[in-house]
Formats: C-alpha cells, sequence, structure tokens
C-alpha cells in the first residue's frame, strides 16, 4: 500500500468580478493539487492541513494538523 502524506499550508486568494458596472470581492482557500477548501474549515481549524494520497484506492484525505494534535 502506497500512502504519501505531506504537511501544507492553505493559500488564501482573493478574486474580483465585474457584474453590471459593480465589483464584488471574493476570497477562497486552496491547497496544492487545486484542492478548495471552505473558509469556515480554515476559521475554524486554521491553514495548516496534512493531505494523504492513497496511489492503489485513489483516495485523498484531508485532515487539519490542529485534530491530529488534539486527540
Amino acid at each position: 500500500m502506497v500512502v504519501r502524506r505531506r504537511t501544507v499550508t492553505a493559500r488564501k486568494i482573493t478574486g474580483k468580478k465585474t457584474v453590471k458596472d459593480k465589483v464584488y470581492q471574493y476570497e477562497y482557500y486552496t491547497l496544492p493539487l487545486n484542492l478548495y477548501l471552505p473558509k469556515s474549515m480554515v476559521e475554524k481549524w486554521g491553514t495548516e492541513f496534512i493531505i494523504e494520497r492513497d496511489e492503489e484506492k485513489g483516495r485523498i484525505t484531508i485532515y487539519s494538523v490542529k485534530s491530529v494534535e488534539s486527540k
């Protein structure tokens, strides 16, 4: 079984969109491999995460570093 594990930091990305002369700003968070995180998840658990990739099953699992430390 090949499971790759690494620690990553979520990046905050701010975007702008213009709709009918109004400019809207939004922000979201991403991890490597273009994985998107909900803003509420980053607010609750911070920006440090662990990514586990299981090559055989094709499964990606994301853990918060804070949640692993608290167990």
